[in-house]
């Protein structure tokens, strides 16, 4: 494995064939730190996740697209900074063909939601509540995330 040359439209690019295992390499840091760290160490996990940054729009296999911004997203959220998350889950919309109908895609307007209510901008959170509800709005009733979705924005809307 090595440094292929590419030769692009405007100027020549190196490709580096060994991309794919170098994203999963730096997405799978995330979760372990995740599931391993008290919600006051949060910020590891952002850290950790920082070498991914230029990746994070390649996909070393379908349905992982973005999965680091969707980490750091949730780790800004448990750190309680509605903004900063609110900035990582935005990207999905954002890039909405490099997720497609995955888990994340979707999952992310839920996020988004929360993101912007935490920041205190209920008008945008009640439009990415929409936007999720629309997404689900065929999903079997019981799944518990559609739950707390919809009860968080029953929350919301009762708040005027």
């Amino acid at each position: 494995m090595g440094k292929l040359p590419v030769s692009g439209l405007l100027q020549d690019v190196e490709y580096d064939d060994a991309l794919p295992e170098k994203v999963k390499q730096k997405t799978e840091s995330g979760p372990v730190t995740i599931k391993l760290s008290a919600p006051d160490r949060w910020h590891f996990t952002i850290v950790a996740l920082e070498p991914s940054l230029p990746y994070e729009l390649g996909s070393p296999s379908p349905g992982t697209a973005m999965y680091p911004a969707y980490i750091r997203g949730l780790a800004y959220l448990a750190q309680r900074n509605g903004a900063a998350a609110v900035a990582e889950f935005q990207k999905f919309p954002d890039h909405s063909g490099l997720v497609a109908n995955f888990l994340l895609g979707s999952l992310a307007h839920l996020q988004l939601a929360r993101a912007y209510a935490q920041s205190g901008d209920s008008a945008k959170a009640k439009g990415a509540y929409q936007d999720f509800l629309g997404l689900w709005k065929d999903a079997d009733p019981d799944i518990p995330i559609l739950k707390e979705a919809k009860a968080e924005y029953a929350k919301l809307q009762g708040m005027r």
